[in-house]
């Protein structure tokens, strides 16, 4: 009988605990990480279209910031008035779980843009957001989700 070199014991031990977390880890259902990647990019979304409106008014503060801040004098105001409508709708759809895949491409699509032309240093935040958007459009929101009970995601 031979016996393996303490290293290799080692490192069979090593790879066994490996494989036996992998297979802990693979029973935990997508509904648990799903909620969170609906969750806590909507509250991150939501807190943002707060600060932009007054009451059901558009702030002025959003006013100056879509167009000295966000440098985007000829299209600021359409670009207020979408980009905290998209950011109350969308985050409250992503809260409920309802529409979406849409929302988490439109919130997707949104990021890409704050990313590019608003603050492109700040990709770290950025990249957070957009995993969780791509991993709900691709996989769905999973089972604690209100598009579950007409079965518009399976």
């Amino acid at each position: 009988m031979t016996t393996r070199p303490y290293g290799a014991q080692a490192l069979g031990r090593i790879s066994h605990l490996i494989v036996a977390g992998n297979a802990i880890a693979g029973r935990l259902p997508w509904s648990v990480p799903a909620l969170l990647a609906l969750l806590i990019p909507a509250w991150v979304f939501w807190s943002s279209a707060r600060t932009k409106v007054n009451g059901f008014a558009i702030a002025d503060s959003t006013w100056w910031l879509f167009k000295n801040e966000y440098a985007l004098p000829l299209i600021a105001a359409a670009a207020a008035v979408l980009a905290t409508l998209a950011e109350h709708v969308f985050s409250v759809a992503l809260a409920l779980g309802i529409v979406t895949r849409a929302s988490a491409a439109d919130l997707l699509g949104m990021t890409a843009v704050i990313q590019i032309f608003v603050y492109p240093s700040a990709w770290v935040t950025h990249g957070l957001w957009a995993t969780c958007f791509l991993a709900l459009v691709a996989k769905g929101p999973g089972a604690l989700s209100l598009d579950r009970l007409p079965r518009l995601d399976r």
